[in-house]
């Protein structure tokens, strides 16, 4: 493995830039995603602030393989790693500013709800979201406590939980193409549906602005509180996996389908459908990700043959799998 920190001339392919963020080459990828498998990338990007991935994007050439990566949740990279440059979002792009009609004021930790508006970077993890928005007395977002991932990847498939999801509350957003472009974007310019997004095609979220109501912080943080206890109750939380691997079926649950076809616990390799969640496949410590593709693939074959229905991944394959 060779790593790298970027300095002022780092070349980022067809010349060189003046970059601030850290390049990491021919990195594991298994420390960055939640199930703990994934061969190396050629190249991992980390930014120091927007600008300056807009500066290490316009250097990239044009037919690089590139990707974006926040906490890894809901990706499963496959075992030889990914040939090309991943732009890594968590630790940095996470900033997350409260502002009124009036003026724009960064605000961290609790404090009177006076804005009804937050800008978020794509980066900053969902759970920090719903955290901050509560101690500043901002409701709607404690359903996003419950979401493994960054606000970049929630807005790139509408993320949700226990009734809640991630665009009716959002206004804008900023976004960034591969040749370092920034633009501001409506709302209007995005149609959003159950667990996917479509809007102008070639651009990443570099952030939303979220409009929220004023409410009681203290009832917020208390519904937060209960979500996360329901969730532990009934998910294995603390174990390797990518949180929810189908979406639901209209009308329907993906785990009841997979228990209904008798899968619960089922294993191949060190990959198992969890016995506490069906619609969770967990690393058991030694799985690789041919494993856990392969269980996938079972489990849509035997419920197809059982109910009928086929499942939908959640999941985002990356990389190489045949």
């Amino acid at each position: 493995m060779r790593t790298r920190t970027a300095d002022m001339s780092t070349s980022t392919g067809t010349g060189t830039s003046s970059l601030r963020g850290t390049l990491l080459l021919d990195e594991p990828l298994g420390r960055y995603t939640s199930w703990r498998v994934g061969g190396p990338a050629k190249r991992l990007y980390r930014p120091a602030d927007q600008q300056d991935l807009a500066c290490f994007l316009a250097g990239l050439e044009a037919d690089e393989p590139l990707f974006w990566l926040g906490l890894g949740s809901n990706l499963l990279i496959s075992d030889t790693g990914f040939p090309g440059t991943l732009i890594h979002t968590q630790g940095c792009l996470n900033t997350i500013t409260a502002h009124s009609d009036t003026q724009h004021s960064e605000t961290r930790g609790s404090g009177e709800a006076a804005a009804t508006t937050l800008r978020v970077e794509a980066g900053a993890s969902c759970a920090k979201l719903a955290r901050f928005a509560s101690r500043l007395g901002l409701v709607g977002a404690e359903f996003l406590a419950g979401i493994p991932g960054t606000l970049g990847g929630a807005l790139a498939m509408n993320a949700g939980a226990w009734g809640g999801e991630t665009w009716p509350l959002v206004e804008r957003v900023r976004t960034i193409d591969r040749e370092g472009q920034i633009r501001e974007r409506a709302r209007s310019a995005f149609r959003a549906g159950y667990r996917q997004v479509t809007g102008p095609e070639g651009e990443w979220f570099l952030s939303a602005d979220l409009v929220l109501a004023p409410g009681d912080s203290e009832a917020a943080q208390a519904r937060i509180r209960t979500l996360l206890d329901q969730r532990a109750a009934t998910q294995p939380i603390g174990l390797p996996s990518c949180g929810s691997v189908f979406r639901n079926p209209p009308g329907d649950h993906a785990a009841r389908l997979i228990e209904a076809a008798g899968l619960k616990g089922r294993r191949l390799g060190g990959a198992e459908v969890s016995p506490k969640h069906a619609n969770f496949i967990i690393n058991l410590g030694e799985a690789t990700a041919r494993e856990i593709a392969a269980l996938i693939d079972l489990v849509q074959d035997a419920v197809e043959r059982h109910s009928g229905i086929r499942l939908q991944p959640e999941v985002r394959r990356l990389g190489a799998f045949s």
